[in-house]
């Protein structure tokens, strides 16, 4: 099946790409072989200097690049910018400090001379979401480049320009050829290569689904795997807060990436003397967001990136009001072209609810009254979920809760 490039704020396909044969599959990871071979045994110093160079491309195509973003999975232009920024810097770090991370360390035995020697691995494969394109790449591409790995990407099916872009970068900076590949593959193709013995290493980004499943099939090989799934982070506002510093982050940081982000806060718990007011003013604030194209340089609120998200956004949203929460803004589609989804701000979330249990990839905030910081505190833990958490408060007491 074809891999599909379509823009979300307007449904219009962009470009198709065919799927990988087994046989191109196959010249793929030799040639990762053959490069690895060679990369391995680089110093370094070119390491470090075509890291450089990777970080100074992405610099000066930084606004290229941004656009393929936007216009593959909807992130506001300026977000994209600020992505491909923070991927140059990544590489900048890398280069100048992982040869003093990687240096032999001493360790204390009977022998006359003991010391632990870090050593490469080989091709290591990465399985990367579409929600920071650019990011959630380079972050797993600098760190295993520099310390002597190549790369074999397996990007999301909905980024497939994003993922060649990088690779091209990576290329023209000077890597050589295998060094690092985007490996245009579907789903299903992805455990045939964890279990080949040429993959040594599997790091992915994802849902708790395709977690388990992906370190699944790499333990059954005993290959080391790194897993980042899903969040569903609490927002602790308490009295002595700075108000308007955490109401206006709170917007923020439910709509940011159109709440596309598995780091940012999805529920918010704020204690019962400043709820009403607080609550008052984060539902206007939601529903006064500018909704429209992400190039734009005045929309606040872009598309999702799918329309099977925004289905699925709804879905739960649905499935919430259905089970006893109450709707204060938004529930819907935004009527028209494009994958949008209007700012949503749910209380009286039951405990046996999608909202309440589930990561809600979209700008969907559960907001819950509280007592005091330990009730919040209480009900924040209340999830399977603990990639992060903030708690607004200046009184020294609820701090060190």
């Amino acid at each position: 099946m074809p891999i599909a490039s379509v823009n979300p704020a307007t449904g219009e396909k962009l470009k198709e790409f065919p799927a990988f044969s087994d046989s191109e599959i196959e010249k793929r990871l030799k040639l990762a072989e053959r490069a690895f071979a060679h990369h391995r045994r680089r110093p370094f110093a070119k390491r470090a200097e075509l890291m450089m160079a990777t970080a100074s491309l992405l610099e000066q195509e930084k606004d290229e690049l941004a656009r393929t973003i936007t216009l593959e999975m909807g992130k506001l232009f300026r977000a994209a910018q600020d992505e491909i920024v923070k991927c140059a810097r990544g590489c900048r770090f890398y280069a100048e400090n992982s040869e003093r991370f990687l240096e032999d360390e001493a360790a204390q035995t009977s022998a006359a001379r003991s010391y632990v020697r870090y050593q490469p691995l080989g091709p290591v494969l990465a399985i990367m979401p579409w929600n920071f394109p650019f990011w959630q790449v380079f972050r797993f591409a600098a760190p295993a480049l520099m310390a002597g790995n190549v790369g074999l990407l397996k990007h999301a099916a909905n980024v497939p320009q994003c993922a060649l872009a990088i690779e091209n970068v990576l290329c023209r900076a000077g890597f050589e050829e295998g060094v690092f590949q985007t490996l245009l593959i579907e789903a299903n193709q992805v455990e045939k290569l964890i279990v080949d013995p040429r993959v040594k290493a599997v790091t992915l980004t994802g849902s708790e689904k395709a977690g388990s499943e992906v370190g699944s099939a790499a333990a059954r090989q005993i290959k080391k795997s790194v897993l980042e799934l899903g969040g569903s982070d609490a927002f602790i506002v308490m009295p002595s807060a700075d108000f308007e510093g955490a109401l206006s982050t709170a917007v923020k940081a439910r709509t940011i990436n159109s709440g596309q982000s598995c780091i940012a806060a999805k529920r918010f718990f704020v204690a019962d003397k400043i709820y009403d007011d607080f609550l008052r003013q984060f539902v206007e604030r939601m529903r006064a967001l500018k909704i429209g194209d992400p190039l734009d340089e005045t929309t606040e609120l872009g598309p999702l990136a799918t329309e099977q998200i925004l289905e699925g956004v709804h879905e739960q949203v649905q499935k919430s009001i259905a089970a006893g929460a109450k709707l204060l803004t938004g529930g819907n589609r935004v009527y028209g072209p494009g994958f949008f989804y209007e700012p949503t701000v749910l209380i009286n979330v039951p405990r046996e609810s999608p909202a309440y249990s589930e990561e809600v990839f979209g700008p969907v905030a559960s907001v819950f009254r509280v007592r005091d910081a330990a009730e919040a505190i209480e009900m924040a833990n209340d999830t399977i979920f603990g990639l992060g958490a903030s708690a607004w408060t200046n009184d020294p007491a609820e701090q060190e809760l």
